[in-house]
């Protein structure tokens, strides 16, 4: 029997996967689709400590740790490049939000560099002239999502992970406040413990156990061009996060709108689909145009939208909740957990063999929302 079920093959169940067979478990992974599938897959793919809350920050910087060498670990190429991250000031006020930010950053620890438009144009010619200034952190960088998780995938499995795609877990078995294991297209696995890191469709799971996350779902647009020549290496944000964008090793610009309010529709299929207003793609083009004015030549060849699990403090659950032994929740990483992967993995991972006490994981508990809802206040930083 499995001793250890991860329901989500997103970055973080994969990566939780992976880390347990090294240490020698036994682990099936179950999705309803496919792996990398919704958040993993769409995402920007930032691999991002800057702009971060400070109780996130130091699980970023481990992260960004793990990234160096996460391709050779893998035996894979993952599309990781750490060419730095500039977070840019369009408007005066956006360049106090600046300075504050590096201050504060610099505060605690983090190499972060304020740029005045000369600056920022010496690391980065393609942005335009009317930036007033950036942020600029040279560790950071990104990776390419679906290649990352398909790396995690193929050796989880070189190790023995099971992987069972387009299965649905539909239930928790448990017993006198025990994880028994889960029901999954009808039929029981067992199971020792279970890692919930299904995103948004994770509370359909924590609800029968009087558990939940407050998550309150926003959509997010992506523009994908067609190869073309490298002109932009670092990765590209704004003060306010209403458009972020960089493009790939062979030139395809991947850029993101700001956070939009998502309608409610998601169609199905191994990759599930959510439409996208029109409006939405202009507005990506407006905004990052002004940003690197070159962008409005790309030819786009793709174009989609992705759901962000925003919390009400914008930070992920990553607990172990005392309510049920065996239970581990890995959800709400509010647009911004791709970086997370390779340390959640491993704080996972801790988690189910006992070792979760070598992790500051306060920040992050369950129970912080205990007598909150869904509507979530915080603010998101989405290229990251």
């Amino acid at each position: 029997m499995p001793d250890i079920v991860v329901v989500g093959a997103g970055i973080m169940g994969l990566a939780a996967a992976y880390e347990l067979v090294s240490v020698g478990c036994s682990v099936t992974v179950f999705d309803t689709y496919a792996r990398a599938a919704m958040a993993s897959g769409w995402t920007l793919g930032g691999v991002r400590q800057s702009g971060r809350d400070a109780a996130e920050l130091p699980l970023a910087r481990a992260a960004v740790a793990l990234w160096s060498d996460l391709g050779e670990r893998l035996d894979a190429s993952i599309g990781y490049r750490q060419d730095g991250n500039l977070r840019v000031a369009r408007t005066v006020e956006e360049m106090e939000i600046i300075r504050r930010l590096v201050d504060s950053q610099r505060a605690s620890g983090l190499d972060l560099r304020l740029l005045d438009t000369g600056q920022v144009r010496d690391i980065a010619p393609a942005v335009s002239d009317a930036v007033l200034g950036a942020s600029f952190c040279p560790t950071d960088g990104y990776a390419d999502p679906l290649a990352t998780c398909q790396a995690y995938l193929s050796a989880a499995r070189r190790q023995g992970a099971d992987y069972r795609p387009g299965t649905t877990v539909e239930r928790i078995e448990c017993r006198d406040g025990r994880v028994q294991g889960v029901w999954a297209n009808g039929t029981f696995v067992p199971a020792s413990h279970v890692i919930v890191a299904a995103g948004l469709q994770g509370n359909a799971l924590l609800a029968p156990l009087n558990l939940a996350v407050p998550i309150n779902p926003h959509m997010v647009s992506v523009l994908r061009g067609m190869p073309g020549r490298q002109i932009l290496s670092q990765v590209i944000g704004v003060a306010n996060a209403d458009c972020a964008g960089r493009q790939e090793p062979d030139g395809r610009f991947r850029v993101t709108s700001g956070v939009l309010p998502w309608h409610g529709v998601l169609s199905g299929g191994t990759r599930p689909v959510v439409p996208t207003p029109a409006s939405s793609f202009g507005r990506i083009v407006e905004r990052f145009t002004t940003v690197v004015p070159s962008f409005a030549d790309a030819l786009i060849e793709e174009c989609w939208s992705g759901l962000i699990d925003l919390t009400p403090d914008a930070l992920p659950v990553i607990d172990a909740p005392p309510e049920i032994d065996g239970l581990v929740i890995a959800m709400g990483f509010s647009g911004h957990g791709f970086c997370l992967g390779p340390v959640v993995g491993q704080v996972l991972r801790d988690l189910v063999i006992g070792n979760g006490r070598q992790w500051t994981l306060d920040p992050f508990r369950h129970g912080r929302f205990e007598g909150t809802t869904g509507d979530a206040g915080a603010s998101l930083t989405l290229h990251g």
